[in-house]
């Protein structure tokens, strides 16, 4: 038999997101293309967490706002399961998918290693392309967004100034640390035998005391501690 007649396994795809109708929509998109096939869905994060690994895709779409922003609790948790699902499955490509042109989230999207980025608004078959584009291990981010993101990672950081640092409990200082070295609220809450809402409270508790708005700030200033800490140990 001629081995180019043997069809191509097809993309296997795991879908995240909150809303069954964007689900089904894009579902069906996908099933529609004879090289794709959808190895199951989740609706939140913990779901996705749990079935990702056993359906064992080669790309999973991801939502970036799952729960809406009712308690806040919605913000940007797609973008903390793209981080645990690549650092359990480095081999696996994240789309991230948004209604919101949102610079924060694409920067965590890029720090947390998706491989793409695209807003909701897509047409049907520049999705398709996107997802073929990072399963064949290419990014899928609009080059001026990174440009803006990149150029904010590369401007110099003032070191934290103690006074803020010196309002953080000790327990606080342990999970600043930990947050520098990349760990999610899961692993934070693993490391420390927290509830993982334990942590998620005391996360805005050290981010309200540090006079900033986002994790990767929090994350930056812990890099900044220990490089200082470095230097007067020198």
């Amino acid at each position: 038999m001629n081995t180019d007649d043997i069809p191509a396994a097809p993309l296997r795809i795991f879908l995240l997101d909150d809303h069954e109708v964007v689900r089904r929509g894009v579902r069906d998109l996908l099933e529609a293309e004879p090289d794709m096939v959808v190895v199951g869905e989740a609706s939140d994060a913990r779901e996705a967490l749990a079935r990702v690994p056993a359906a064992r895709p080669q790309v999973a779409v991801l939502d970036v706002r799952l729960g809406g922003d009712r308690d806040g609790a919605g913000d940007h948790q797609g973008v903390e399961v793209c981080r645990e699902l690549r650092a359990s499955m480095p081999e696996l490509a994240c789309l991230m998918l948004t209604s919101f042109d949102d610079d924060e989230a694409l920067f965590g999207a890029i720090m947390a290693g998706a491989s793409g980025y695209v807003l909701k608004r897509i047409g049907g078959s520049e999705l398709i392309t996107a997802i073929r584009t990072v399963a064949a291990g290419k990014s899928m981010l609009d080059p001026r967004a990174v440009t803006r993101v990149m150029s904010r990672l590369t401007t110099p950081q003032p070191a934290p100034t103690p006074s803020r640092l010196d309002r953080l409990s000790p327990r606080e200082h342990e999970i600043l640390e930990l947050i520098g070295e990349g760990l999610t609220n899961r692993q934070i809450g693993e490391r420390l035998f927290l509830a993982e809402k334990t942590v998620k409270n005391r996360i805005s508790s050290i981010l309200s005391k540090l006079g900033v708005g986002r994790r990767v700030q929090a994350a930056m200033i812990a890099e900044k501690a220990r490089e200082q800490r470095a230097a007067d140990a020198g």
